[in-house]
């Protein structure tokens, strides 16, 4: 009996294994950021299922493109970066008040506590990535489009971002601890929070991520919700609220994606 069950407990770690692995090939040969696709190719994702074709339709009304992220924990952040960056190539006063204030962050967050040490190579990688994307740049928008592009596909480069990114969110998490304890779910404290589920690589992003980043970076989000809620009409929600956004993403159940408005 002992070793019927230990041959059990064998095969069911042996499935979860398998199903890691499956998971991690699916991630590694999808790009950081992918190309622009026509919406309409989500019919073929769900092809044959009423509920999210039905979503989709109401989906195209409002926009017309949408670019895949690759599903590693980190699509939150990278599509945000991705999207916000490119919104910043073709607004000039918007891109030089992010740079101030991306310059400024470092040490916001050795204020807070931050090792500089910990944040040097961080932020020298932040600003470099913001440089090459400057709407000044020569070659005009195109050009520096495919440079933001190329630079979110480097490993590299877009991890750096991304971990820049976990840390400002974490920093504005510490630095209003008492309205942020009110978003966190169970026992967690604020410091523990961020040290598991904010600053750590491939963790997932819920609402408390996107509200602290859009605080600390004065940024819009509109994310619609493709689910199997009640009705026909994609729910969207804006972060703050009542803001104007300026980045627009899908979500579905574990994952962003990058939208663009008609």
């Amino acid at each position: 009996m002992e070793s019927f069950k230990q041959n059990d407990g064998n095969r069911d770690e042996l499935i979860i294994q398998q199903q890691r692995d499956i998971e991690k090939e699916i991630s590694d040969s999808t790009p950081l950021v992918g190309e622009l696709l026509p919406l309409t190719c989500l019919w073929t994702e769900y092809n044959g299922d009423d509920v999210f074709t039905a979503k989709i339709q109401d989906l195209a009304k409002k926009y017309k493109f949408i670019r895949r992220t690759r599903p590693d924990g980190n699509c939150f952040f990278r599509a945000f970066a991705y999207s916000y960056m490119e919104y910043l190539i073709s607004n000039s006063s918007a891109y030089k008040e992010f740079q101030k204030l991306a310059e400024d962050s470092k040490d916001k967050l050795v204020e807070l506590g931050f090792p500089s040490f910990t944040l040097e190579d961080f932020h020298e990688t932040f600003m470099e990535v913001i440089r090459r994307v400057s709407p000044d740049n020569p070659g005009g928008y195109n050009k520096v489009q495919n440079e933001l592009h190329k630079i979110l596909n480097e490993q590299g480069y877009s991890d750096y971002v991304v971990v820049y990114l976990r840390l400002i969110t974490s920093g504005k998490l510490q630095e209003e601890a008492e309205f942020y304890q009110n978003f966190i779910e169970g026992d967690f404290t604020i410091e523990e929070f961020r040290h598991q589920e904010v600053e750590p690589m491939f963790k997932e992003s819920d609402h408390i991520h996107i509200i602290a980043l859009c605080a600390a970076l004065g940024a819009g989000v509109r994310v619609e919700y493709l689910d199997r809620g009640e009705g026909c009409i994609v729910k969207a929600h804006d972060f703050p609220e009542g803001t104007e956004p300026t980045i627009y993403l899908i979500y579905r159940p574990g994952h962003y994606d990058i939208l663009y408005p008609n």
